[in-house]
């Protein structure tokens, strides 16, 4: 038994291996059901007390050296192969590289702040979850408008109504309630109507409304203000005209389209041959809306209009589907990589 024993220990100190399987091998001679040191153990059971109490030590010993031994080569082994697969190749072709971009809403966002802030507009921005009196009672919506139906709007409370703000019109009223005439400002946000999810609407879109109020501020300036807008953001030859519409909190109020940039006003049919597109609605902002902020329709007036972001990139960039703003399909979005 010490012979076999004293063979062991000289086989241990030379022992080696070069991948897992030859570990493996090791692991099987040693210590498998029919390896080795198995065998001694069952040699072990043969001899006398004293003697297993001799070679048992020693056999236990050698079995905790082994199996240290396959432990820690097979830790080594393991890091070594990580390392391996982990090595950079310098001759591998570098990977495509997509450079970050902002989403084309914020990118037309962006366009149009930019035009308003040549001419002296400041932005204003708000709370999305708004009261009854900021986001309808004040813009001089009845109590009976469609608009405060459950099937327009995200009501998040009854009684005071909480709801999701409609249009970025509640922040109109947070800035003429704080502030004194002159107002020049434009509210670029997000806003939400409970509507059936399309290729044409969706549950939330953004806006950019404006508001100017001054002495004598005139539909001519609102006129001159919505001409320049277009003009920058489409084209210099680009046309407008106003229809005449209906809103609760501009007096009178118009919608306004634009000559078609796909077909220069000739007729086709995304502008269904009429050779416009509307885009916003507008107007004059109403008595009514003047005194509940406290501000005396008899010595200010002021223009005021609102437009969907949406509506005005699907213009500029070609885009017929709505969803495809908010599904975060990397393939579309960096189509807009190389624009600001």
């Amino acid at each position: 038994m010490q012979e076999k024993i004293e063979k062991i220990k000289q086989e241990l100190a030379n022992l080696e291996a070069e991948n897992i399987t030859e570990l493996e091998k090791i692991r099987i001679y040693f210590l498998g059901k029919k390896g080795i040191l198995t065998a001694l153990f069952e040699e072990l059971k043969l001899l006398q007390p004293e003697e297993k109490k001799i070679y048992g030590k020693q056999l236990n010993e050698l079995k905790n050296q082994i199996q240290y031994f396959i432990n820690s080569k097979k830790r080594e082994l393991e890091l070594k192969s990580a390392e391996s697969q982990t090595k950079i190749d310098f001759t591998r072709p570098a990977d495509i590289f997509h450079p970050s971009s902002l989403h084309p809403i914020n990118i037309v966002k962006n366009r149009i702040i930019n035009i308003f802030a040549r001419i002296g507009f400041d932005i204003a921005e708000d709370i999305e979850i708004e009261d009854d009196w900021h986001n309808f009672t004040a813009l001089n919506f009845p109590t009976d408008h469609p608009a405060r139906d459950m099937q327009d709007t995200f009501f998040i409370e009854r009684d005071p109504d909480i709801v999701l703000r409609t249009h970025t019109s509640s922040v109109q009223i947070r800035i003429m309630e704080s502030q004194k005439p002159p107002i020049r400002y434009i509210f670029p946000g997000r806003v939400y109507r409970n509507e059936a999810i399309s290729s044409r609407s969706h549950v939330f879109f953004h806006q950019v409304e404006g508001l100017y109020i001054d002495y004598n501020v005139s539909f001519a300036d609102l006129k001159d203000t919505l001409e320049y807008l277009a003009q920058s953001l489409f084209d210099p030859s680009t046309k407008i005209r106003l229809r005449p519409s209906y809103f609760p909190f501009t007096e009178p109020s118009a919608e306004m389209d634009i000559s078609c940039n796909l077909c220069d006003g000739d007729g086709c049919s995304f502008c269904k041959n009429t050779g416009w597109v509307e885009i916003l609605g507008c107007g004059m902002v109403h008595p009514n809306v003047l005194n509940n902020c406290n501000i005396d329709p008899n010595i200010f007036s002021g223009f005021a209009f609102g437009l969907g972001i949406e509506r005005i990139t699907n213009l500029l960039f070609s885009i017929n589907d709505l969803r495809l703003f908010s599904e975060n399909d990397l393939n579309f979005l960096h189509l807009f990589s190389t624009l600001e």
